[in-house]
């Protein structure tokens, strides 16, 4: 995994995505530098996730104005994604269950090596592959702190079989294994107890200390993190009328409330699934 890359900066004013039956969220406001930790704040429901998908170049914006390592959205879209990565996300960046931790790390790194390197190294049967394969998934599992010899089996440990802390981790790394510019993840904290919550944003600091820009969305953010918040706002008469927005400031970045609907984000993602 390259380290050495710069994190990617982002820059939101008034964002939101919306589909046919209303608003997922909107009226969003985020001003973070690269290598910056962003935690999305907000009960489930609450377009939090659509929020991740929209700054990764995934979900499309319908209103305001948004730069992702200097490449405006949605009109860059397809380059944001190429810079981005996605962890954790349900429906959309799914663990398969049956699949071992090693088999998952291969794959992706199998992902990598038909986009990028010589011909030597992009050879399966070749030495220069596998070590580049090791290499990679070396570089990937240091970076989130997940060590095999913890597993159950090792590397031959069925996804369905790990703790759930060390399913999110392994998520995390597949993400992070080509070097993005930022990643994110969702639901960091669910299920989790103080400790491993505590331990999985530790991991997220750790990885924008390196240079990676992160966002996470979570029920509680931690006093250190850039905070945006997207709790509901009160209803409107008309859903089709821009959201009186009250922003808020937290010492380390900007959050504004969103108009938000959770079978709206539930359309959202499945749209974002078939994209």
């Amino acid at each position: 995994m390259d380290t050495t890359r710069q994190g990617a900066a982002v820059n939101a004013r008034g964002i939101g995505v919306k589909g046919p039956r209303g608003w997922a969220f909107r009226d969003v406001h985020i001003t973070a530098e690269p290598g910056s930790l962003i935690a999305v704040e907000g009960p489930s429901g609450s377009g939090r996730t659509c929020l991740l998908l929209a700054l990764t170049g995934r979900m499309q914006l319908a209103e305001g104005h948004a730069t992702v390592a200097g490449f405006p959205l949605p009109k860059r879209m397809g380059t944001v994604r190429r810079l981005t990565a996605i962890a954790h996300v349900p429906g959309v960046a799914d663990l398969e269950p049956a699949l071992t931790a090693g088999e998952h790390l291969e794959e992706q790194a199998l992902l990598g090596h038909r986009v990028a390197g010589s011909l030597g190294a992009r050879l399966p049967w070749g030495r220069r592959y596998k070590e580049a394969t090791r290499a990679r998934v070396d570089a990937a599992l240091a970076a989130v702190g997940l060590d095999p010899t913890t597993l159950p089996k090792g590397l031959r440990t069925a996804v369905r079989d790990m703790e759930r802390i060390e399913a999110l981790r392994l998520s995390v790394a597949l993400a992070v294994m080509h070097g993005p510019r930022l990643v994110a993840i969702d639901d960091v904290d669910l299920k989790l107890s103080a400790d491993e919550r505590s331990q999985v944003w530790q991991m997220l600091r750790d990885l924008a200390l390196n240079g990676t820009t992160v966002v996470a969305a979570a029920s509680t953010a931690p006093g250190d993190a850039i905070v945006v918040r997207t709790a509901p706002a009160a209803a409107k008469p008309d859903a089709q009328a821009p959201a009186a927005a009250t922003p808020t400031t937290s010492t380390t970045g900007q959050a504004g409330t969103t108009d938000t609907n959770e079978e709206e984000a539930a359309h959202a993602i499945a749209e974002a699934r078939r994209a």
